[in-house]
């Protein structure tokens, strides 16, 4: 039987030359691996007004989401996932861990060092300028 394909957003935030990322509680699925902030796209939901939710939620912030970078899928054991990434341009409030065990800024070469979900990889290998989009402030 085919899984379902969930769709996820992501939220690409650079400041001062920083992108932030999030770490996920031990608990949750994938626990302990980085990932871009979002989530689940809900019933009735566009994929940015998910993600400006999402990000209140998990960082207490107020973000404007800017344009799309990229839509990729992943296959997990558990099920599938089609992630929606935006880049955040600018958000109002400070970045906050509400609902991950830590937030990061790090700089895109240190995104090697940090152990990312499945799902997530390609938005950081884009990043480290693998991809063709300038994302950088």
């Amino acid at each position: 039987m085919e899984s379902v394909l969930v769709e996820v957003t992501a939220a690409v935030i650079f400041r001062n030359g920083r992108v932030l990322i999030a770490k996920r509680r031990k608990e949750d699925r994938q626990g302990g691996k980085w990932e871009f902030p979002g989530g689940k796209i809900r019933p009735c939901e566009t994929p940015e007004s998910c993600l400006r939710r999402e990000l209140s939620e998990e960082l207490g912030i107020d973000a404007r989401v800017g344009d799309p970078v990229g839509t990729w899928e992943h296959r997990y054991d558990y099920g599938s996932i089609r992630l929606l990434v935006y880049r955040v341009r600018d958000f109002t409030g400070t970045a906050r861990a509400l609902s991950h065990e830590e937030i990061r800024w790090v700089r895109p070469e240190e995104l090697p060092l940090c152990d990312f979900s499945e799902a997530d990889r390609p938005v950081a290998k884009l990043l480290l300028g693998e991809g063709n989009i300038p994302l950088r402030d």
